[in-house]
């Protein structure tokens, strides 16, 4: 029996040996099919790289492809950036021997096959950069030698699987912009070996599990642009810690200064309140500390005076914390911060008080922010030592005094801001000495002189040259001929004069020329026909005189024109955008005649200039007047407290007449609120008071009204919702212009929050009191529920009681405001319910809104890879030529590839972020309107970009 087994074990034995040769070339050759099916599931492939793979060349020798010296069989597929398309085969299951994969940057799609759970030898996989979708499989679990797993910039769905926590070896995970969706899993804390996390850009929510403070070897973290809402780690080996753009609220931890070892510290764009550790000073190695942009500071003296710990942060090169509430003086200890220091932004806070002198020691300095604070004297002369700064940013401040001549030291300068302030005497022509100068604004100040010839050569001049509302004296320089770059050029509301310079024709890239309200005399010149670009001109309220040229119809890009109050005669075109009269404005030129009927009928009804002063209070018989004894024909809406009827005034000018029902309680109050509201209020956004009415009618009966510039296109409302009799006269709004308007929205209310003298909650914010002039600009209007908020001066959110119970609009109102309680965060919310409501094309109170789902919820849930299915996507259609035409053609005209399309894709993700951030149902979670307004500027010059 002994022997009959021994020889059953030598047979077996001697089988296997003569069996592996024929196994040994089975699996290799099963190898190269592997590969084969991988070719065949390319539909592109623009730099041939499958060229090589073919029967003339062992597969090992194909480009890409990695064998062991030993076995011959497959160990790394190593294919990045090849720009291949097609989708990965369930066969790469069957290269067993491989450790590597990496597809990073090409275009593969569909789902990540399960069978890649039975690679058990993987160690590297990366497939960063493609359009992957589906689920992460369950299976990847098995590959339980794997080391990093980096697939970053991918479409997937759902959450980080649980199974994954048997991948105890794992030292790099990179998931950032995935659409992953749940918690960050606690299991990660397990993870022993884990050095890098990387989950940015996804819609995780939740708070950052305790047990991540067991991975001790963890350097690299970063979860920006998420819903998180709690951090308290103690990382001691944390090298990097990224959480911008979240929800994250509370105070900074002070823990965080026990990761001796960090160097980027980034929280910008949450909720965070109170003030920056003291022991921050500790981390030595600090290069970058970012706050921008959240809740930080008390708005008091003293709130700025942990800068003098970071001196000790002898490596710090960026700074950040603009866009909170820091009040106090801009401390001197400023000077003794890091030499390396390359950005300081302090911007949009409420420092007063002087620049320090010390400021000159911070050699590197490549950006200085401070604007939108109250800092006043003088601009120090030593700014000009900072030689190596490309952007300085002083504008909205109280500066006084002379713009330093010394700022002409700053040769490598690219953007100097300095409007709204109060700088005197002339504009420095060493300024001419900054080469590489691309925009300048000194608008808004009480500049006086002459243009320096030196400021209009620079030829680097290429985004804009703002020196409006001044008192600039003199010619136009000839030599403004050199801008050849600029796109924008603005030197109206100054007392200049002589001709407009000819010169002009050779700066062909200009899209907008502002030179309204100066004494320019002479004929427009003929050379501006050279402008082929110019899309905005104005040249209203000059002393010019001859024909309108006849080349205007020719530009095809112009889109406004204004030649209102000159001397013009003779006739008019009838072509091009004279065809348009909501485009052109030519009132105050009594000798012009022809042209289409309607744009006279709109010269007649304003023959004088228009004027920001309020009149004096206006009759009961003039309102009567204007209004044609208050006409159905002149109805254009009506409200709780009062009717809107347009009007035209004894001057000639056409105005909105607000006549209040004084029998309706509460309509007494809210006419006194509005006129207080709006009797100091200059803000281009908000829609301006003209006068007021105070009387009594035929009867003797109370009578009052308010007198508001005339919108010419009505209230937003009407554009997102036209009825069916109203449908063909109202376009749908395209994205830009949905853009602009929610940019011009949240100017007006960070003015009323955070620039005029008291701050102001709105209390209605919706879009039947957001109206629309010719040009489409927004200006927020109906303040009679307006509040002004004094007592704070240390709260934030700045809390008021309301003394008559809710008020508001349904759908719009905070839901913190059914206990009376006012704020400028409720003002916050209704601006985010507004902004979903103008990309959603949906009311807050539409029929599908109910149970448990909200507009915020519809809006969340498809965050971030599903946005295009909530959007009203006729805004992205053309909006010349029929309708119907679109609607059968691609909905991405403009765009030539997928990359183009999935980054429009993220613009109008960050875009709803920003309305769904601004929308949480808690007023703590809600991040204020300070950066709003930036960062939807950034989002619109992305897309402008685009589409150029």
């Amino acid at each position: 029996m002994e022997h009959r087994v021994l020889n059953s074990k030598w047979f077996v034995l001697v089988h296997v040996l003569w069996l592996a040769p024929s196994l040994e070339s089975a699996t290799i050759e099963a190898d190269k099919l592997a590969l084969l099916d991988f070719k065949n599931h390319l539909t592109q492939d623009p730099l041939q790289i499958m060229s090589s793979w073919n029967d003339s060349v062992h597969f090992c020798n194909w480009v890409g492809v990695t064998c062991s010296p030993s076995n011959g069989r497959v160990t790394v597929l190593k294919l990045e950036s090849k720009q291949l398309v097609g989708s990965i085969p369930a066969s790469i299951g069957n290269l067993t021997n491989l450790t590597g994969i990496n597809l990073f940057q090409n275009s593969f799609h569909g789902q990540i096959p399960e069978e890649i759970g039975r690679l058990q030898k993987l160690q590297d996989l990366n497939l960063t950069y493609n359009y992957l979708s589906g689920k992460i499989p369950t299976n990847l679990s098995h590959c339980t030698e794997l080391r990093s797993f980096e697939a970053s910039a991918n479409d997937f769905i759902g959450q980080i699987p649980d199974q994954l926590i048997s991948l105890t070896k794992l030292e790099i995970i990179r998931l950032g912009t995935s659409n992953l969706t749940g918690n960050i899993p606690a299991w990660v804390g397990n993870l022993s070996s884990l050095q890098v996390l990387l989950l940015a850009r996804n819609n995780l929510h939740g708070s950052i599990p305790n047990e991540l403070g067991q991975l001790s070897a963890l350097g690299f973290f970063t979860l920006y642009e998420n819903f998180i809402s709690d951090v308290g780690l103690t990382l001691p080996n944390l090298k990097i810690f990224a959480g911008g753009v979240n929800y994250f609220t509370g105070s900074i931890p002070v823990s965080l200064s026990n990761a001796s070892n960090l160097q980027v510290l980034d929280f910008a764009e949450n909720g965070l309140t109170g003030t920056i550790p003291e022991n921050f000073g500790s981390l030595k190695d600090l290069v970058r500390l970012n706050f921008d942009q959240n809740e930080l500071g008390s708005r008091e003296i003293g709130d700025l005076n942990f800068l003098k710990f970071l001196a000790n942060c002898t490596s710090l090169e960026v700074l950040g914390l603009a866009q909170n509430g820091f009040g106090g003086e801009m401390p001197i200890s400023i000077a003794n911060l890091s030499t390396h220091l390359r950005i300081l932004t302090m911007g949009d806070n409420l420092m007063h008080g002087n620049i320090p002198v010390g400021i000159e020691n911070l050699v590197n300095l490549s950006l200085l922010g401070l604007e939108g604070n109250k800092l006043s004297g003088r601009v120090p002369e030593v700014i000009g030592r900072l030689n190596k700064l490309e952007g300085l940013e002083l504008n909205v401040n109280k500066f006084s005094g002379f713009m330093p001549s010394s700022l002409g030291n700053l040769t490598v300068l690219s953007r100097l801001l300095m409007e709204e302030n109060r700088f005197e005497g002339s504009i420095p022509p060493s300024l001419g000495n900054c080469k590489k100068l691309q925009v300048l604004n000194l608008s808004s100040n009480n500049l006086n002189g002459t243009i320096p010839k030196e400021v209009v050569s620079l030829s680097s001049l290429s985004i804009s040259l703002v020196m409006s509302h001044n008192s600039l004296i003199g010619s136009l320089p000839p030599e403004v001929g050199k801008l050849t770059n600029l796109v924008e050029l603005d030197v109206s509301y100054n007392r200049l004069s002589g001709e407009i310079p000819s010169s002009l024709d050779s700066c062909i890239r200009l899209e907008r020329l502002y030179l309204g309200n100066n004494s320019f005399k002479g004929t427009i010149p003929v050379s501006l026909k050279s402008l082929r670009g110019l899309a905005e001109l104005d040249l209203s309220c000059n002393n010019l005189s001859g024909k309108v040229p006849q080349f205007f119809s020719k530009l095809l890009s112009l889109r406004h024109l204004n030649l209102s109050y000159n001397e013009l005669d003779g006739e008019i075109s009838r072509e091009g955008i004279f065809a348009n009269a909501s485009a052109i404005s030519i009132v105050g030129n009594d000798k012009l005649c022809g042209g289409i009927q309607k744009l006279h009928q709109t010269s007649r009804r304003q023959s004088a200039p228009p004027s920001n002063e309020w009149q004096s209070g206006l009759s009961y018989l003039e309102i009567s007047n204007a209004t044609d004894n208050f006409s159905e024909e002149n109805l254009i809406g009506s409200g709780s407290f009062g009717s809107v009827y347009k009007g035209t005034l004894a001057d000639g000018k056409t105005a909105a007449i607000k006549v209040l029902k004084l029998q309706q309680q509460g309509a007494l109050k809210s006419f006194i609120d509005e006129c207080n509201a709006l009797s100091s209020i200059r803000h281009r956004n908000i829609l301006k008071i003209v006068s007021s009415c105070s009387s009594v009618d035929y009867e003797g009966i109370d009578f009052k009204a308010l007198v508001f510039e005339f919108m010419q296109n009505g209230n937003l409302d009407r554009w997102l919702h036209p009825s069916t009799d109203e449908y063909c006269h109202f376009k749908k709004l395209s994205l830009m212009q949905r853009l602009n308007i929610v940019i011009d929205v949240a100017s007006a209310l960070d003015y009323l929050h955070n620039h005029y003298d008291t701050p102001i909650a709105h209390c209605d914010l919706k879009p039947s009191n957001v109206l629309l002039d010719e040009d489409m600009t927004a200006h927020v209007g109906d303040f009679g529920l307006a509040k002004f908020l004094f007592e704070e001066s240390n709260t934030p959110s700045k809390n008021q009681t309301m003394s008559n119970g809710l008020k508001g609009s349904v759908g719009y109102i905070p839901p913190e405001y059914i206990n009376g309680h006012v704020s400028i965060l409720g003002d916050i919310y209704s601006y985010g319910i507004l902004l979903l409501e103008i990309f959603t094309g949906k009311r807050p109170t539409d029929d599908m809104f109910k149970d448990d789902l909200s507009i915020h919820k519809f809006v969340l849930m498809a965050l971030p890879s599903h946005v295009m299915n909530v959007l009203d996507l006729s805004m992205l259609l053309e909006e010349e030529n029929d309708h119907e035409k679109h609607e059968e053609e691609d909905l991405f005209p403009d765009i030539e590839s997928q990359v183009a399309q999935k980054k429009l894709e993220e613009c109008l993700v960050s875009v709803m972020r920003i309305g769904v951030m601004r929308s949480a149902a808690s007023p703590r979670d809600r991040v204020g309107m300070k950066f709003v307004v930036n960062n939807l500027q950034a989002i619109r010059s992305k897309i402008r970009l685009r589409e150029e």
